[in-house]
């Protein structure tokens, strides 16, 4: 999760210049009060508070995984101050495509710290952007493979926000929730959850993303945004590229996510920058200030195919007992891009 992976990030879409195909701006740092639209207020302002010196007298009130750091607050404000003004763009017709990767922290809940996300940026997007749209659809393909629960449970009693989230689970896996059977309070099917076992690769989850058909999801509950949450860890290949979907008319507000291999983060979220500007990347990546992280062979594309290589292939019933039901549920040009970045960055593209 460090903010480097982001640096790396930027000076590769600076490499292939793709910069010049969007807007960029400089997102705000989230006030207090913005963050207090879904965090509690004693939550908002212990974090302001707490540093790595004081950190031993609240012991009880720290999460597991949820380290404190110098400025750790002010790194909250510019991850989530991204996402809310992303959001706004999409809000004020400013651009059709928002792009965020420094955001994306699904784990954080109401009054609680989670898994290494401190502001749930994502649910304060979606707050923001419902004040324009009648429902939101949020997915999540976090490839590292986590159940994006602090959405979810945020969401779990309305009909206006539907999501879709793609991760292991069992044997203990973090965060233990995102079972099938999970499927929303009010009205029925409004959270769709889709559970791995041990592993997949890219293969796998490109026949996943199929039977699924998210496409059949956006056409039936017919959002007037996207929020496409793209954690990023260990992955040979992008998710975009099978996340075909017909979203004429729906806006897209995408954000990074978890991912820890630092290297393969950057070329995973510059890919993605590709192709939702349509535009293929050469192989070989460009001279940039961190050319030697990604040595010896220099490549763009992540080295070994699999995410971990067990899943579907050991469980030869996955498609009847994952992919049907969720079925079930299922059934109830040129764009404007804004991408924001931890580094004060935003850039931006029109249909």
């Amino acid at each position: 999760m460090k903010p480097h992976r982001l640096c790396m990030t930027h000076h590769l879409v600076l490499a292939y210049e793709l910069h010049n195909k969007m807007e960029i701006f400089r997102p705000h740092k989230a006030y207090p009060v913005e963050l207090a639209q879904f965090h509690s207020a004693d939550y908002v302002e212990f974090l302001h508070r707490i540093t790595p010196d004081t950190q031993h007298l609240f012991s009880n009130e720290l999460a597991r995984y949820c380290p404190v750091f110098d400025n750790l607050f002010e790194f909250c404000q510019i991850y989530a101050g991204g996402t809310l003004d992303a959001a706004c763009r999409l809000n004020n017709q400013l651009c059709d495509i928002a792009i965020n990767w420094s955001g994306g922290l699904h784990h954080a809940k109401k009054c609680e710290a989670s898994g290494f996300c401190y502001f749930n940026d994502l649910v304060l997007g979606i707050l923001e952007l419902l004040k324009h749209h009648a429902c939101v659809l949020y997915i999540d393909i976090d490839i590292d493979v986590h159940h994006g629960d602090g959405v979810e449970e945020a969401f779990y009693f309305t009909d206006r926000v539907m999501t879709v989230s793609f991760h292991k689970y069992g044997d203990m896996f973090f965060p233990g929730t995102g079972d099938v059977k999970g499927n929303g309070r009010k009205g029925k099917f409004y959270a769709i959850n889709v559970p791995l076992k041990d592993g997949i690769d890219n293969t796998s989850f490109t026949r996943l993303f199929k039977t699924v058909n998210l496409a059949k999801v956006v056409e039936t509950y017919q959002p007037g945004v996207i929020v496409l949450q793209c954690g990023a860890d260990s992955l040979a290949g992008d998710r975009l590229g099978c996340f075909n979907l017909s979203i004429d008319g729906a806006d897209l507000l995408v954000t990074g996510g978890r991912g820890y291999t630092k290297e393969n983060v950057a070329r995973c979220w510059t890919v993605e920058t590709g192709v939702l500007l349509d535009t293929e990347l050469p192989n070989e990546i460009p001279e940039n200030e961190y050319i030697k992280y990604f040595a010896p062979d220099y490549s763009l594309k992540i080295p070994n195919g699999h995410l971990y290589s067990k899943g579907l292939q050991r469980n030869q019933n996955w498609k009847t007992q994952t992919a049907n039901p969720i079925l079930e549920r299922s059934r109830c040009k040129s764009w404007k891009i804004s991408i924001a970045s931890n580094m004060h960055r935003v850039y931006g593209c029109k249909r």
